[in-house]
């Protein structure tokens, strides 16, 4: 199942907001063995956002529209895929008398533009709103599908649980998932890193599961990330099998410049490293403002082995505390 996701929205375009909902939806794609093949912008505009809407699907089996579908005029989602789809739109009743409670809950009355979240492409099933006023949509288009999720991101999160993600698996007909974990290196550069790992590289080729990838991160190093995809019985035994024997492989290549693993920091494998040796640390730093210390404090437990620091910055602090010249 490949999957592309098409994130709504001028101010997303301007910088003016974030789009984090595209992140999260890559990893909730991922974790349940969908392919995510791209994730692109666009702004709201209808021409724009059927051409994207129709190269997406020429690519893809699914799509997964993010924002577009609120009361204003240039929420427009809803038009777009309508002409995707080539109908035109309903107004479902039940839909307006669900918008219709939710505001006489609220003790207000419902302006006529919430009337627009109660039209759906014809042919489209609804996904129901717990958490505001517009509906979700999932739409057919031929063999393939076009999901509708508002942009609200707990409103956007809620759907794609509780509704996008399970038609997407059984849609597949199969399980899987595709899960990764990143060895964290200090020592080489990222082309040097590569070239040790080529003949995992080159072995990986033939089979295109496991993977490996490269990120440089600055002062965290250099990152490998190993993702595999799990199937079977059981994808996640499958896949965590996968990355083992794949660490495994790359640990006996890279050695000692791995020092973590995921989320693991540097000063976490230091801490680590004394903690077996019996060891402490202090530090001493000059230009940083405390940027060591702040790191070093901050792992779980510090205090076993850090035994503190001096922050100096002007030469006489230095000279008279820590005898630097």
């Amino acid at each position: 199942m490949r999957c592309e996701v098409l994130a709504v929205g001028t101010e997303l375009l301007l910088g003016q907001v974030v789009d984090t909902n595209s992140a999260w939806i890559g990893e909730q794609l991922a974790l349940a063995g969908v392919d995510s093949l791209l994730a692109v912008k666009v702004g709201d505009n209808r021409e724009r956002i059927v051409r994207a809407l129709r190269d997406a699907l020429a690519r893809a089996d699914a799509v997964i529209c993010c924002g577009g579908l609120g009361p204003t005029q240039d929420d427009i989602t809803r038009e777009a895929i309508a002409e995707v789809m080539g109908v035109g739109l309903e107004t479902r009743p039940e839909l307006v008398e669900v918008i219709r409670e939710l505001f006489a809950g609220r003790g207000r009355p419902m302006p006529d533009n919430n009337l627009r979240q109660a039209q759906v492409p014809a042919g489209a099933t609804v996904i129901p709103q717990t958490r505001g006023t517009a509906p979700g949509l999932i739409c057919p288009v031929g063999d393939r599908v076009v999901y509708a999720v508002p942009g609200v991101p707990h409103e956007m999160r809620d759907m794609l649980t509780r509704a996008v993600l399970p038609d997407l698996t059984a849609r597949a007909g199969e399980r899987a998932t595709i899960r990764s974990r990143t060895l964290r290196t200090w020592g080489l550069g990222e082309s040097a890193v590569a070239e040790r790992l080529a003949p995992r590289l080159a072995a990986l080729d033939a089979t295109g599961n496991p993977t490996i990838a490269f990120l440089a991160s600055g002062i965290e190093g250099i990152k490998v990330r190993i993702t595999a995809r799990g199937g079977g019985s059981d994808p996640a035994a499958d896949a965590e099998a996968l990355l083992a024997a794949e660490e495994g492989e790359v640990r006996a290549l890279l050695g000692e410049t791995v020092f973590g693993v995921d989320d693991e920091t540097m000063e976490a494998a230091v801490g680590a490293l004394l903690l077996r040796s019996g060891r402490t640390l202090a530090v001493a730093e000059s230009l940083t403002g405390g940027l060591i210390g702040a790191r070093v404090t901050a792992v779980t437990g510090a205090s076993a082995w850090f035994r503190g620091g001096i922050v100096s910055y002007a030469s006489e602090v230095k000279r008279d505390l820590l005898g630097v010249g």
